[in-house]
């Protein structure tokens, strides 16, 4: 019989309290491997996160598998073991070469093909995009602050965060100066320089006690949060606070700040403006058009052109035609794109294991009743002890407390396991639909600005070197585009002949 090593953690930094506590994990793994007729050799327990390498215990587990102490392991989910490619790389690298025979998992399906590799290897690269998931939750209640315009957040200059309200409320002295900053600049006559300069006699400072540098004095007067606009996360909302700068001033503060508006315009024409840097030198790619006539004809064709921006001197590299770069854009979707059918059946795996979450997911808020039921009667044999006399009313109280507040975190935590239930596959589900969309925006037509927004989806790092796009596919289309190109594409090869691994 295969033996496994059941490896059970759980970080103090994790605030998902649907991740079931080291004790809950070793009790499922236990139930589990009972059902699955599985034999556990050891369990080894780890109170450390897996974002980052370099858990002792997770190490050692690693080291008995190598030993041949054991060849398989049992955790409660892939993103118990890893966090991080790391680690996620060498349980693929273990199972590539037979170290690791079995992975087991009661909320996550997997087999040890080189499908349910890359399942794998995405459940490694996803983890944190579902840690990150779990923050928005905490969110919530800034959001609902938002839409009832309440600040959520450190007041801005001129006012000062309420402790009792949890709201802001007007600085006097300080508004005082940003109404006199706001005139004496609306008139055109001073520089920013003057403005940090004048409030820098009202305490407006660095951390480090000097004057306010030029875009702090420009983010105070072009701030729309004097105007009643409140911006959180690159988000507008009609404020509630008090206004201490009349609407007049502020729209006249803000046409003065517009005179002198340096900065360079991005055209509609050019949506591939940002994305890309100069592999030579490293500056930032540019745009421009060209017209040119032909008497032959006796027309005007215009040309679109990027080129490297040569800001730090000379630079050997060529301009590529916009045409060109959407060619090239389109190629870089096409090696991550997947056929219909190839989504068909990964969007079948993904149901399995939805099924699986639910069956553990039933299990647990079963399991959860159980407990929850067994405390009432705790609280009721409590009681009749205590009106018996059994006990003294010290250790009455004490005991009833230490009830009550189990019961309350039980309570809390089957109803959040209630309404929120799991999003771990999510993310696989969001990767596999942008893989099937990817093909279809690279074959449409006029759709620039779409190649764009999912260009920087899947990638990052992007260069043009000899008139040639380059770029760092992100986690799982990296997978992808791998196996692309060793296939020689997707279109008539079966699903099953992916040899999939993690760099």
């Amino acid at each position: 019989m295969m033996k496994y090593i059941a490896y059970c953690r759980k970080s103090r930094e994790e605030k998902d309290k649907q991740i079931l506590s080291i004790e809950a994990q070793i009790a499922e793994l236990k139930e589990f491997a009972k059902r699955e007729n599985l034999e556990i050799v050891e369990f080894v327990e780890e109170a450390k996160t897996a974002k980052v390498p370099g858990r002792e215990n997770f190490d050692k587990v690693i080291k008995k598998i190598e030993k041949g102490e054991a060849s398989g392991i049992i955790a409660w989910h892939p993103d118990r073991l890893a966090r991080n490619s790391i680690d996620g790389g060498k349980i693929i690298y273990l199972l590539d070469t037979k170290k690791i025979l079995d992975l087991k998992f009661p909320s996550f399906w997997f087999e040890n093909t080189p499908q349910g590799k890359f399942m794998l290897s995405i459940a490694f690269g996803q983890s944190k995009y579902y840690v990150d998931n779990l923050s928005e939750n905490v969110k919530r209640g800034l959001r609902q602050k938002l839409r009832n315009g309440v600040w959520p957040s450190r007041a801005p200059y001129g006012y000062i965060n309420n402790a009792i309200t949890r709201g802001i409320e007007v600085d006097d002295k300080k508004a005082k100066a940003i109404i006199k900053a706001y005139e004496i600049f609306s008139d055109g006559s001073k520089t920013f320089t003057d403005i940090s300069t004048f409030l820098f006699k009202f305490d407006f400072q660095t951390k480090n006690g000097k004057p306010l540098n030029v875009n702090q004095v420009r983010q105070i007067l072009s701030n729309k949060f004097y105007g009643g606009i409140m911006k959180y996360n690159g988000e507008f909302h009609e404020g509630k606070h008090k206004i201490f700068i009349s609407k007049q001033l502020f729209q006249k503060v803000q046409a003065e700040l517009a005179k002198r508006d340096k900065h360079y315009k991005k055209s509609n024409g050019f949506p591939f403006l940002g994305i890309f840097k100069c592999k030579e030198c490293g500056v930032a790619i540019t745009a421009e058009k060209h017209a040119k006539f032909y008497k032959g004809t006796n027309r005007t064709a215009t040309y679109f052109y990027y080129r490297c921006t040569k800001k730090l001197g000379a630079c050997s590299q060529k301009a590529i035609t916009a045409f060109e770069m959407e060619n090239q854009i389109k190629e870089m979707l096409e090696k991550v794109s997947l056929p219909k059918l190839w989504v068909k059946n990964w969007l079948n795996w993904l149901e399995k294991d939805e099924l699986l979450e639910q069956d553990s997911q039933s299990k647990t808020i079963e399991k959860l009743q159980i407990e929850l039921e067994a405390i009432n009667k705790k609280q009721n044999f409590l009681l009749d002890s205590f009106l018996d006399q059994v006990i003294d009313n010290d250790t009455y109280k004490n005991k009833k407390n230490e009830l009550f507040e189990t019961k309350i975190k039980l309570e809390e935590d089957l109803l959040n396991l209630k309404d929120n239930g799991s999003n771990r596959l999510e993310p696989f589900r969001q990767f596999i639909e942008t893989a099937l969309r990817c093909g279809k925006i690279a074959r449409a037509k006029n759709t620039n600005e779409e190649l764009a927004f999912f260009v920087k989806t899947v990638g990052s790092n992007f260069y043009l070197d000899n008139r040639r796009l380059a770029v760092s596919f992100k986690q799982g289309f990296d997978v992808v585009q791998t196996e692309s190109q060793r296939l020689g594409g997707f279109s008539n090869v079966s699903p099953n002949s992916w040899s999939v691994g993690m760099p």
